[in-house]
Protein backbone atom coordinates (compact mmCIF):
# COMPACT_ATOMS: atom_id res chain seq x y z
CA UNK A 1 0.00 0.00 0.00
CA UNK A 2 1.49 3.21 -0.85
CA UNK A 3 1.23 6.44 1.06
CA UNK A 4 -1.33 8.20 -0.92
CA UNK A 5 -3.55 4.82 -0.74
CA UNK A 6 -3.77 5.11 3.22
CA UNK A 7 -6.61 6.23 4.91
CA UNK A 8 -5.52 10.28 6.02
CA UNK A 9 -5.95 10.20 9.73
CA UNK A 10 -6.17 13.44 12.29
CA UNK A 11 -3.86 12.99 15.08
CA UNK A 12 -5.04 14.25 18.12
CA UNK A 13 -1.73 15.33 21.02
CA UNK A 14 -3.10 16.71 24.18
CA UNK A 15 -2.39 16.01 27.80
CA UNK A 16 -6.04 16.92 28.42
CA UNK A 17 -8.46 13.90 28.36
CA UNK A 18 -11.72 15.90 28.23
CA UNK A 19 -10.15 17.84 24.66
CA UNK A 20 -9.41 14.89 22.94
CA UNK A 21 -12.25 12.98 23.62
CA UNK A 22 -14.34 16.04 22.28
CA UNK A 23 -12.29 16.54 19.22
CA UNK A 24 -12.37 12.70 18.26
CA UNK A 25 -16.34 12.91 18.84
CA UNK A 26 -16.36 15.90 16.48
CA UNK A 27 -14.28 14.00 13.85
CA UNK A 28 -15.94 11.42 14.37
CA UNK A 29 -19.09 13.02 13.11
CA UNK A 30 -17.48 14.74 10.60
CA UNK A 31 -16.45 10.80 8.80
CA UNK A 32 -12.40 11.66 9.92
CA UNK A 33 -10.26 9.17 10.89
CA UNK A 34 -8.74 10.77 14.30
CA UNK A 35 -5.79 8.84 16.70
CA UNK A 36 -5.58 10.79 19.87
CA UNK A 37 -2.38 10.51 22.28
CA UNK A 38 -1.91 12.08 25.61
CA UNK A 39 2.00 13.16 25.36
CA UNK A 40 3.97 14.33 22.62
CA UNK A 41 6.47 11.15 23.60
CA UNK A 42 3.06 8.94 23.45
CA UNK A 43 2.75 10.19 19.67
CA UNK A 44 6.69 9.98 18.55
CA UNK A 45 6.33 6.06 19.94
CA UNK A 46 4.11 5.33 17.47
CA UNK A 47 4.62 8.25 14.77
CA UNK A 48 4.92 6.38 10.75
CA UNK A 49 6.08 8.93 8.87
CA UNK A 50 4.42 8.06 5.32
CA UNK A 51 0.89 8.00 7.44
CA UNK A 52 -0.72 10.62 5.91
CA UNK A 53 -3.18 13.75 8.06
CA UNK A 54 -2.27 16.22 10.21
CA UNK A 55 -1.42 16.50 13.73
CA UNK A 56 -4.29 18.83 15.72
CA UNK A 57 -1.06 19.88 18.51
CA UNK A 58 -1.58 21.55 22.11
CA UNK A 59 1.34 23.87 22.79
CA UNK A 60 1.74 23.47 26.50
CA UNK A 61 1.91 19.90 27.62
CA UNK A 62 4.06 18.02 30.58
CA UNK A 63 7.23 16.35 29.23
CA UNK A 64 7.87 17.83 25.48
CA UNK A 65 5.80 20.57 24.87
CA UNK A 66 4.23 21.02 21.16
CA UNK A 67 6.94 23.35 19.56
CA UNK A 68 9.17 21.06 20.75
CA UNK A 69 7.44 18.00 19.17
CA UNK A 70 7.09 20.29 16.01
CA UNK A 71 11.06 21.33 16.14
CA UNK A 72 11.79 17.02 16.37
CA UNK A 73 9.53 16.49 13.79
CA UNK A 74 10.55 19.07 11.65
CA UNK A 75 14.39 17.67 12.17
CA UNK A 76 13.11 14.38 11.04
CA UNK A 77 12.37 15.53 7.25
CA UNK A 78 8.66 14.99 8.50
CA UNK A 79 6.29 16.76 5.79
CA UNK A 80 3.18 16.40 8.31
CA UNK A 81 1.14 19.81 8.70
CA UNK A 82 0.52 20.79 12.16
CA UNK A 83 -2.71 22.92 13.53
CA UNK A 84 -1.81 24.22 17.32
CA UNK A 85 -4.52 24.80 19.87
CA UNK A 86 -3.49 26.31 23.16
CA UNK A 87 -5.43 27.71 26.29
CA UNK A 88 -3.22 30.27 26.96
CA UNK A 89 -2.48 33.66 24.13
CA UNK A 90 0.94 33.71 23.51
CA UNK A 91 1.66 35.51 20.33
CA UNK A 92 5.51 34.76 20.59
CA UNK A 93 4.67 31.29 20.77
CA UNK A 94 2.51 31.81 17.64
CA UNK A 95 4.72 33.33 15.74
CA UNK A 96 7.54 30.69 16.45
CA UNK A 97 5.25 28.32 15.07
CA UNK A 98 3.65 29.69 12.11
CA UNK A 99 7.73 30.25 11.14
CA UNK A 100 8.34 26.72 11.76
CA UNK A 101 5.74 25.57 9.39
CA UNK A 102 2.87 25.26 11.36
CA UNK A 103 -0.89 25.66 9.77
CA UNK A 104 -2.27 27.95 12.16
CA UNK A 105 -2.77 28.47 16.10
CA UNK A 106 -6.10 28.35 17.41
CA UNK A 107 -6.72 30.03 20.94
CA UNK A 108 -9.11 27.47 22.95
CA UNK A 109 -12.06 28.45 23.34
CA UNK A 110 -12.13 28.02 19.30
CA UNK A 111 -15.60 27.03 17.56
CA UNK A 112 -15.99 23.20 15.67
CA UNK A 113 -16.39 25.36 12.05
CA UNK A 114 -12.43 27.11 12.56
CA UNK A 115 -11.13 24.24 13.47
CA UNK A 116 -13.09 21.80 10.88
CA UNK A 117 -12.01 24.52 8.19
CA UNK A 118 -8.21 24.09 9.20
CA UNK A 119 -8.36 20.23 9.31
CA UNK A 120 -9.37 20.43 5.79
CA UNK A 121 -6.91 22.86 4.47
CA UNK A 122 -4.10 20.97 6.41
CA UNK A 123 -5.17 17.28 4.58
CA UNK A 124 -5.53 18.97 1.62
CA UNK A 125 -2.00 20.53 1.74
CA UNK A 126 -0.08 16.74 3.37
CA UNK A 127 -1.86 14.91 0.08
CA UNK A 128 -0.16 17.33 -2.74
CA UNK A 129 2.92 17.59 -0.61
CA UNK A 130 3.15 13.77 -0.53
CA UNK A 131 1.97 13.48 -3.96
CA UNK A 132 4.99 15.61 -5.25
CA UNK A 133 7.23 13.78 -2.73
CA UNK A 134 5.91 10.48 -4.60
CA UNK A 135 7.08 11.98 -7.95
CA UNK A 136 10.06 13.24 -6.96
CA UNK A 137 10.93 9.78 -5.85
CA UNK A 138 9.92 8.23 -9.44
CA UNK A 139 11.78 11.27 -11.19
CA UNK A 140 14.65 10.16 -9.20
CA UNK A 141 14.70 6.62 -9.67
CA UNK A 142 14.29 7.49 -13.60
CA UNK A 143 17.16 9.94 -14.11
CA UNK A 144 19.45 7.15 -12.28
CA UNK A 145 18.66 4.92 -14.84
CA UNK A 146 20.23 7.24 -17.88
CA UNK A 147 23.62 7.10 -19.12
CA UNK A 148 25.67 9.46 -18.50
CA UNK A 149 25.79 10.89 -22.11
CA UNK A 150 21.68 10.83 -21.94
CA UNK A 151 22.42 13.11 -18.76
CA UNK A 152 24.22 15.19 -20.88
CA UNK A 153 21.42 15.48 -23.51
CA UNK A 154 18.46 16.26 -20.74
CA UNK A 155 20.47 19.20 -18.78
CA UNK A 156 20.93 20.87 -22.37
CA UNK A 157 17.49 19.83 -23.85
CA UNK A 158 16.05 21.52 -20.54
CA UNK A 159 18.13 24.67 -21.67
CA UNK A 160 16.17 24.85 -24.70
CA UNK A 161 18.96 23.95 -26.92
CA UNK A 162 17.87 22.65 -30.24
CA UNK A 163 19.25 19.07 -31.31
CA UNK A 164 21.28 20.42 -34.05
CA UNK A 165 23.40 22.92 -31.15
CA UNK A 166 23.48 20.41 -28.69
CA UNK A 167 25.38 18.48 -31.05
CA UNK A 168 27.96 20.99 -31.85
CA UNK A 169 28.37 21.31 -28.02
CA UNK A 170 29.26 17.73 -27.37
CA UNK A 171 30.83 16.67 -30.67
CA UNK A 172 28.39 14.67 -31.71
CA UNK A 173 26.36 14.31 -34.67
CA UNK A 174 22.96 15.21 -34.69
CA UNK A 175 21.70 12.01 -35.52
CA UNK A 176 23.53 10.28 -32.43
CA UNK A 177 21.35 13.41 -30.26
CA UNK A 178 18.24 12.77 -31.51
CA UNK A 179 18.73 8.97 -30.83
CA UNK A 180 19.91 9.84 -27.83
CA UNK A 181 17.00 12.47 -26.93
CA UNK A 182 14.64 9.71 -28.07
CA UNK A 183 16.12 7.35 -25.16
CA UNK A 184 16.22 9.45 -22.52
CA UNK A 185 12.85 10.89 -23.61
CA UNK A 186 11.38 7.17 -23.05
CA UNK A 187 12.97 6.15 -20.30
CA UNK A 188 11.54 9.06 -18.48
CA UNK A 189 8.50 8.16 -19.46
CA UNK A 190 8.22 12.36 -21.12
CA UNK A 191 5.16 12.60 -23.32
CA UNK A 192 6.19 15.75 -24.63
CA UNK A 193 9.48 18.01 -24.51
CA UNK A 194 7.26 20.32 -22.14
CA UNK A 195 6.61 17.75 -19.91
CA UNK A 196 10.13 16.13 -19.78
CA UNK A 197 11.21 19.75 -18.77
CA UNK A 198 9.23 19.78 -15.89
CA UNK A 199 10.50 16.76 -14.69
CA UNK A 200 13.90 18.07 -14.50
CA UNK A 201 12.39 21.32 -12.72
CA UNK A 202 10.35 19.49 -10.28
CA UNK A 203 13.67 18.61 -8.25
CA UNK A 204 13.76 22.00 -7.20
CA UNK A 205 10.39 22.57 -6.53
CA UNK A 206 10.08 22.77 -2.28
CA UNK A 207 7.15 21.02 0.01
CA UNK A 208 4.79 23.66 0.40
CA UNK A 209 3.21 24.29 3.82
CA UNK A 210 0.27 26.70 2.02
Amino acid sequence: MTTLEREPTVFVVDDDEAVRASLQLLLKSLGIRAITHGSAAEFLAEYEPEHPGCIILDVRMPGMGGLELQDELNRRGAVIPIIFITGHGDVPMAVEAMQHGAIDFLQKPFSDKDLTDRIHEALSIDLRNRALLDEKDMIRARLAALTPREIQVLRLVALGKSNKAIAGDLELSQRTVELHRAHLMDKMGASSLAHLVRMTMIEDTGISAY
